[in-house]
């Protein structure tokens, strides 16, 4: 079995505008000195298999089928 854990973010230049409400909470609430606040997802994932590099391929085409909108965000894989 090898765990995974997949992270989307916005790509630079793509508004993000729940980052944005985020910050101004975050100064609502005395945090002085935070700015661009961009938010994200995470995926911990199990697979099913000993073969890495099967794995990292099926990841791959996860994150390209569904996981996330390739258009307007970025994805990195790691392996455990």
């Amino acid at each position: 079995m090898i765990k995974a854990r997949v992270t989307v973010t916005l790509k630079n230049g793509v508004l993000d505008p729940q980052g944005k409400a985020i910050e101004g909470a975050l100064g609502a609430l005395g945090f002085d000195g935070i700015g661009q606040v961009r938010q994200g997802k995470v995926f911990d994932l199990q697979i099913e298999t000993a073969d890495k590099a099967k794995a990292e391929s099926d990841l791959k085409a996860m994150c390209e089928k569904l996981l996330a909108n390739t258009v307007i965000e970025n994805y990195t894989i790691s392996l455990a």
